[in-house]
């Protein structure tokens, strides 16, 4: 039995998702692993080329696109290791990376999940953790990532040194995030019901109400190029997105949900399955 089970979760990203499991090889992590690439329908010749580069990665055909919630779980109800590490197509991961996570989070007994900082390809931090979702919140979120995204000057500063403090917080990025199998099972695994937003917010918010912390470690990068499976189908994307936006808000803040439903229909932007 492995110690990790590397689960990635393809949709038409086959460039990326060589990339990245590439990266898994050169060099491979110390720790005892395996990797699994679950494929939702990729129409590319994602599976097949992983299937012929990486004969011994593992490959789940969905048959569909199912999202990445429900992609995930099936990784991880397909393993069997101690730890689980949930890991985007469009990452890549430097060497030590993996072990140095595991690691940490080995010496963090409260700690059910962890995340390294996220950076783009010219190495410019990504926000990938915070407060819990929510209308005041999301929107502090938004504005801090606009201000870390045009560098505007102060700002962007306090941000970056934010994002240089390892510490507990609500939430970690679901492109990579280290977690143990007891605790995600313990919480059943993450919500399927969440297509292609907040799935990793609300799954670290089970975690954490299961009296779990959830923990950034930002002496480990890994570069995350953003929006790949989104840029295939961006119309479907943004349709899945808004679903998953109103599902989040229904499980977590119902009485807002009104007023989102409201503003999605005032900018056009309401799902036709959603009115």
């Amino acid at each position: 039995m492995s110690q990790v089970a590397i689960i990635i979760v393809s949709y038409n990203t086959c460039e990326r998702l060589e990339a990245c499991v590439k990266s898994l090889h050169n060099p491979a992590p110390d720790v005892e692993h395996e990797i699994v690439v679950v494929d939702n329908a990729s129409t590319d010749g994602s599976a097949d080329t992983i299937r012929t580069s990486w004969p011994h990665v593992t490959v789940i055909d969905v048959g569909q696109n199912s999202g990445f919630a429900t992609a995930n779980n099936l990784g991880i109800r397909a393993t069997d290791s101690d730890l689980l590490l949930l890991l985007n197509s469009d990452t890549v991961v430097p060497a030590g990376a993996i072990d140095t996570l595991v690691n940490r989070l080995q010496t963090l007994p409260d700690v059910a999940a962890i995340g390294p900082r996220l950076v783009d390809a010219t190495g410019r931090p990504e926000l990938s953790f915070g407060r819990m979702i929510g209308p005041m919140n999301e929107l502090l979120q938004k504005a801090k990532g606009v201000a870390l995204a045009r560098n505007i000057p102060l700002l962007a500063s306090m941000i970056k040194v934010t994002l240089s403090r390892p510490g507990a917080h609500d939430w970690v990025s679901g492109a990579c995030l280290l977690v143990r199998r007891a605790d995600a099972e313990r919480v059943g695994l993450l919500d399927e019901r969440f297509f292609l937003y907040g799935e990793d917010v609300d799954f670290c918010a089970s975690l954490r109400e299961s009296g779990r912390q959830i923990f950034f470690a930002p002496d480990v990068e890994v570069v995350h190029h953003r929006g790949q499976s989104g840029a295939a189908a961006p119309a479907l994307a943004r349709s899945a997105y808004r679903r998953s936006h109103l599902a989040f808000y229904d499980k977590h803040h119902p009485s807002w949900t009104p007023l989102l439903r409201l503003y999605l229909r005032l900018r056009s932007a309401l799902p036709t399955d959603s009115t």
